[in-house]
């Protein structure tokens, strides 16, 4: 036992050292981005919707099993957003399936229950194994969770959904998206998990590019 003790005092100094210099490294990589590695700069920036503000674009599915993963820490990124950043979320339709679920987003969406429905979305699709790419299927299952059903079906059917898919396809080619989940910031800057290494590395590096965007703004 005094022999492990001794062992464990001498190891101690080095594991201080490691941990201090893991925190270093971790605070760095949070912000100085490397442009090529954690990011990628678009050649010709793209206009953004909201004018004044720093516009961060998620593309996603709800039939993606990280972009699931991602959303809670998302959604608590967004809680703590600056007042010139404006999240726009954008569903992308890489399969047939993909497609009635971003319908589905935009009916909550045209109704106002996005936020607590995405979360319900993906839990019913990856934990509860619900079909929701069913028509009938979504629509009892909305029923379920309290929406007025008439309401729900009206909202999907109709023409303002119908708009808006047609811009996320556009918004998807755009940006030539090949995979999500992925991050655009300010119509310029481009990142993503599998840049940055985590889910959980991801607001870090989305505020050191928004904090980016903004220092490259012109001056008012």
């Amino acid at each position: 036992m005094q022999a492990m003790q001794t062992l464990a005092r001498r190891l101690l100094p080095f594991a201080a050292a490691l941990f201090t210099a893991a925190a270093l490294v971790g605070g760095a990589s949070a912000q100085e981005l490397l442009e090529g590695k954690q990011y990628a700069r678009i050649k010709n920036p793209l206009p953004v919707d909201k004018g004044s503000k720093i516009e961060v674009i998620e593309f996603f599915s709800y039939g993606c099993p990280h972009c699931a993963d991602l959303e809670p820490v998302m959604q608590a990124w967004a809680k703590t957003m600056p007042a010139d950043v404006q999240l726009v979320r954008v569903p992308v339709m890489f399969q047939d399936r993909w497609v009635v679920l971003a319908k589905i987003f935009y009916t909550f969406e045209g109704l106002g229950v996005e936020p607590r429905m995405t979360a319900e979305a993906f839990t019913a699709i990856h934990k509860n194994n619900v079909n929701l790419t069913s028509e009938k299927a979504f629509f009892d299952w909305a029923a379920s969770k309290g929406l007025d059903r008439k309401k729900v079906e009206d909202m999907y059917n109709s023409f303002a959904v119908a708009g808006k898919m047609n811009k996320a396809r556009s918004e998807a080619q755009k940006y030539n998206v090949q995979s999500v989940p992925m991050i655009v910031v300010d119509g310029k800057f481009v990142t993503a998990t599998d840049k940055v290494g985590s889910h959980a590395a991801l607001p870090p590096a989305i505020n050191a590019l928004i904090a980016k965007a903004r220092a490259e703004r012109p001056k008012s």
